[in-house]
């Protein structure tokens, strides 16, 4: 298959590389990136000698969150199109939380946004010193929605509830702490730290791997369509509302939301 937003290979082990590649606009997500992503899952799950999944991206960004475009094309949408857009996200981080494949996340720079979504679908994600994080939707009127079962299944409320909902921008070794990442490394250690999590899988029986993943999950409190389904209104009625209209026009004419000091 031809991937426009991203590449996918996989080397004689079975290791498949899932890169998000569109470096010019820091990998951040569009409408094409998201289908990409669960057709990739899709292929991914049905490849019987595919063993393990790496995702990461290319450049010096992970994943910037929503494109710039993507954000001005819902502000012109209607609440059933919107829905349908964050329900298209949804389906693309449950394919990829669902994969019966270890799935390691090698992030390789900043991540924000949906690209938080990415890291927490992964069962191991590891990151790079001077990274930055950050769950910035509140700035712009916001919540951090679709993302949000898959981000509370990885880092439990307490944590989460730290930085869900400030928009704060944390380093690395915050993110580690706060349970997003399991290690974060210097750049020219990244590699070698990934292979050591993706090793120890090409001996264990990939059978047995799918259902201990499974049920890792279902024992963990399995994310329902009702969860899914909530976090969808939840987005939308915020898109319906003047506060993100106001963070969106403030965002794109270059000035402070009223509700920003010095407004």
């Amino acid at each position: 298959m031809s991937w426009q937003t991203i590449t996918l290979e996989t080397d004689a082990r079975g290791v498949a590389t899932l890169t998000l590649n569109r470096v010019e606009k820091h990998n951040a997500m569009n409408a094409a990136m998201i289908d990409e992503l669960s057709l990739a899952a899709a292929q991914l799950a049905a490849d019987e000698a595919v063993r393990v999944v790496v995702l990461t991206g290319a450049g010096g960004s992970f994943c910037a969150g929503g494109d710039l475009g993507w954000m001005q094309e819902q502000m012109a949408a209607s609440a059933a199109e919107r829905a349908e857009g964050a329900g298209r996200l949804a389906a693309a981080l449950g394919a990829l939380n669902a994969l019966p494949k270890p799935l390691i996340g090698r992030i390789q720079g900043q991540a924000f946004g949906g690209g938080m979504g990415l890291i927490s679908v992964c069962d191991v994600a590891i990151g790079v010193t001077g990274a930055k994080f950050g769950f910035t939707e509140t700035r712009l009127g916001l919540i951090p929605a679709t993302i949000g079962p898959y981000v509370l299944a990885r880092m439990g409320e307490a944590m989460a509830r730290r930085v869900f909902m400030s928009a704060r921008l944390f380093e690395a070794g915050e993110a580690v702490t706060l349970g997003l990442l399991a290690k974060a490394l210097a750049p020219e250690d990244l590699d070698a730290a990934v292979e050591a999590e993706v090793r120890p899988y090409l001996s264990a029986a990939p059978g047995a791997v799918a259902r201990a993943k499974r049920l890792a999950q279902r024992l963990g409190g399995a994310i329902t369509p009702e969860d899914t389904a909530h976090s969808i209104a939840e987005l939308v009625a915020c898109w319906e509302s003047e506060e993100t209209a106001e963070g969106i026009a403030a965002f794109f004419g270059k000035r402070k939301a009223r509700w920003m000091p010095g407004a």
